[in-house]
């Protein structure tokens, strides 16, 4: 659907932007993160090549905030506020 990357505070920016939150398609997405890309490239082993993080848009949520910690062997995801 798009590509994004991350922003100097490790964030992405609006992925699918609030003021067209109504016409968003409603269902399931995935976020794929290329871990191993950034850690080789600041000279770091990992054990994750990429991390997928499935979750489901629905109509009585208008903000979604997605968050993930990582560290080159483990990371954690939820949803947040």
């Amino acid at each position: 659907m798009g590509e994004e990357f991350i922003e100097e505070n490790g964030r992405i920016g609006d992925l699918l932007p609030y003021e067209k939150a109504e016409n968003r398609a409603f269902g399931i997405y995935k976020l794929k993160f290329f871990t191993k890309d950034y850690y080789t490239s600041h000279k770091i082993n990992t054990f994750y090549p990429f991390v997928e993080v499935s979750f489901e848009l629905s109509k009585d949520q208008k903000h979604y905030h997605v968050p993930i910690t990582l560290s080159p062997f483990g990371y954690s995801t939820y949803r947040g506020s």
